[in-house]
């Protein structure tokens, strides 16, 4: 007799991105499912990485196919001895790394790790790439190249996007995260800046450009009145040059134009971004920039008038071009002078029309220029910021001969970035070679970057030595550790964190210039020189207001730098000087944050559960780290915290940082143009030096992310 029995099918397991959807879904319980997406993860590996992941039978057969195929450069390899490149391969693997969340393992094999020309295969895991990046950045260095692993597979060091996707491959762009321009009033220097950023943005980097010295729209040209197009144009042209230019196609090319609050097309500019402007106006992909100095709320406190000055007339009269004089302290000169020609608005609806535009695009960015160069230790003035406004260095101008050929090569700017994970650097075994560790890799992007399409760059770049030393994860450390954000516990900890790390920064460049016998060109002009920097850790003791931090800092065995710490370290620098002539800059980490699974720099979190929309895979969810569902109350978000506090956790951190702290200010939907008023006079009395995007929490709702820093969102 037949059977009659049907057979019942095993179930089968959900795939990868079923399970980290359950993250959405409450648990029978009513709780967060977090084990789902820890799955989710393994099963991205058997269901996807593995599968489509070149097997080689060792590591020599593989170095030797990737370097004929010329996918890795010969030349890193030949820094070392075999027995040394195994040694580092076999220690990278014995961590036996695991990423934490689904997200992470996706981000880096969507956007790091290298493939097959045609995209279909994996040819490295997350230890090939860590390997192949400690050995590019050290240069030939074992110890250091030893230290470099140690680190990234830690996770306490994540190098930036840029270096950690390129560094060793033989078809790639450059290490650097993004570079900053200054534009003069002369076609020569237009025509250059916008060859310039179409160099740059080939090579993978994001670039910010300074138009504030740019003559006004009608303004005179050869003494003929009414023949000046403004700024505009120029900045539709950047527009469409940054569109044309990426990197391979891996990067999108992204633009960043900063103008002088008080430049007199600084109304048209802003009106670029208005959601009904003109199309011929109308500026759709490059992020705008507002330079503002202290003079400008100090007319708006007094609700005055705010004259707005021709920079072909500055220039003129003052002989320097108008970015490179304080427009605080020449204002009433400015305003009393018959030869510079001026227009007026009123200082309270400049204000209005600012938070009008934020309100409706999230641009402009701020710099606060006066804080800004009342805290810069370098000779010189600071006139503009990058593409994640977070990067803030002197430039000098170029000039020109009658054929086009340079005059005078000036000095702009390049970011060298990378950042720390603080809850793992925290628990770092050295906090103080953790810091040095990354200052020396930071250093190596910089010692191997030399862009010589760009002359300005790569001169600005050889004489400075200049990184960035970054942080992420401060929300996600705060509350492993039962810290609220933004309590008097938690800014207390930024401030000594900061504090901390950058005693240990200096040290590092410190030691460098000692091995090296060199320091940055300019040192001794500057306040490291003079020793007026170290006035404020040498003439007070800087320890912990609370007890929870001082507990915090005592059970991870990091010790905080004493002033007498400081006197040695300030000796020592006066003898020898410093390596990098800038040290510290906060960026807005991005996909390196998913891949070390950190909350973002040192906001808050957005949401418990991000959402994403990743490609053709759709929504995508990524938990906070460190969350439980015992710990939830420690997670509360950016909204809900509210701009005072952020801005006061950022005022901690930014009394340490020799740069910018690229800060996101976050609203509810209730909020009006005068609730963001507000938030920025109140950062600019707290001593903020710059402000980035500005978020509404029904943006959040609707699923809409702002586009932002393409090449700096590390």
């Amino acid at each position: 007799m037949a059977n009659t029995l049907t057979e019942v099918a095993a179930p089968q397991a959900l795939d990868y991105h079923s399970l980290n959807a359950m993250l959405n879904l409450y648990g029978p319980n009513g709780e967060i499912q977090f084990d789902k997406d820890r799955e989710a993860a393994r099963e991205y590996f058997l269901q996807h990485v593995n599968q489509n992941t070149v097997f080689f039978h060792s590591l020599k057969e593989r170095l030797d196919y990737l370097v004929e195929k010329e996918y890795y450069e010969q030349a890193v390899l030949d820094q070392y001895s075999f027995e040394f490149i195994t040694k580092l391969n076999d220690l990278a693997y014995s961590k036996k790394f695991r990423f934490q969340t689904f997200l992470g393992a996706f981000k880096y094999y969507t956007s790091y790790t290298l493939k097959t020309f045609d995209g279909k295969r994996y040819l490295e895991r997350f230890e090939d790439r860590v390997v192949m990046t400690a050995l590019g950045l050290a240069q030939g260095d074992e110890k250091l190249a030893i230290g470099l692993v140690e680190e990234i597979i830690a996770g306490r060091f994540q190098p930036a996007t840029p270096t950690f996707l390129n560094t060793g491959k033989a078809q790639r762009g450059e290490l650097v995260s993004c570079f900053l321009l200054r534009i003069e009033d002369n076609m020569e220097s237009i025509a250059r800046g916008i060859n310039s950023a179409l160099q740059l943005s080939k090579r993978g980097g994001g670039v910010a450009l300074l138009l504030s010295n740019i003559r006004e729209a009608g303004a005179p040209i050869k003494q003929i009145e009414n023949q000046s197009s403004g700024i505009i144009p120029v900045m539709k042209l950047l527009e469409d040059s940054f569109s044309y230019a990426n990197q391979l196609g891996a990067r999108q090319g992204a633009g960043a134009v900063y103008l002088q609050a008080h430049h007199p097309d600084i109304l048209r500019f802003l009106d670029t971004k208005r959601e009904n402007a003109d199309e011929k106006i109308r500026i759709k992909t490059l992020s705008l920039g507002v330079v503002v100095p202290d003079i400008t709320f100090e007319l708006a406190k007094k609700d005055e008038d705010m004259y707005l000055f021709s920079p072909y007339d500055v220039e003129r009269v003052y002989g320097v071009p108008f970015a490179d004089i304080s427009v605080t302290e020449k204002y009433r000169e400015m305003v009393d002078n018959p030869a510079i020609k001026k227009t007026k608005i009123k200082a309270r609806d400049f204000f209005q029309t600012l938070a009008e535009i934020q309100f409706e695009s999230g641009y402009p960015y701020i710099m606060y220029e006066d804080t800004v160069n009342a805290a810069n230790p370098i000779k010189g003035r600071i006139n503009m910021s990058n593409l994640c406004s977070e990067i803030l260095q002197v430039n000098t101008p170029t000039t020109y001969n009658d054929d086009l050929s340079y005059d005078q090569i000036g000095k702009d700017i390049s970011c060298n970035l990378g950042s720390l994970n603080i809850a793992l650097t925290m628990d770092s075994p050295d906090f103080g070679a953790t810091v040095e560790t990354a200052i020396r890799g930071l250093t190596s992007v910089s010692n191997q970057s030399h862009i010589r399409s760009v002359r300005s760059i790569e001169d600005g770049n050889d004489k400075s030595h200049a990184i960035g030393l970054g942080q992420m994860n401060l929300h996600g450390y705060l509350a492993r550790e039962r810290v609220y954000y933004g309590s008097e516990e938690g800014i207390d900890f930024t401030n000594i964190y900061f504090y901390t790390v950058l005693f240990h920064a200096l040290r590092a460049s410190n030691n460098i210039s000692i091995e090296r016998g060199e320091k940055f060109d300019g040192f001794d002009d500057s306040t490291y020189a003079s020793g007026e920097f170290f006035d404020k850790y040498t003439d007070q003791a800087w320890v912990p207001a609370t007890a929870r931090v001082a507990e915090l800092f005592t059970t991870s065995n990091v010790h905080i730098p004493t002033q007498d710490d400081w006197k040695a370290l300030k000796a020592s620098i006066q003898q020898y000087g410093i390596y990098n002539q800038n040290l510290q800059a906060v960026p807005p980490t991005g996909s390196i944050s998913y891949i070390n699974n950190s909350t973002s720099s040192i906001h808050p979190i957005a949401s418990k559960i991000e959402i994403r929309k990743e490609g053709k895979l759709g929504r995508v969810y990524y938990p906070a780290p460190f969350m439980t569902n015992d710990n939830l109350d420690y997670y509360q978000d950016a909204y809900e915290i509210g701009a005072e506090k952020i801005i006061d956790t950022y005022a901690a951190a930014t009394q340490h940082v020799d740069q910018g702290l690229s800060l996101t200010l976050f609203f509810k939907d209730t909020a009006t143009t005068r609730d963001i008023n507000k938030a920025q006079i109140y950062a600019w009395r707290k001593g903020i030096k710059t402000i980035y995007y500005i978020r509404l929490r029904q943006l959040a709702l609707e699923g809409t992310e702002v586009d932002g820093c393409v090449s700096c969102m590390l």
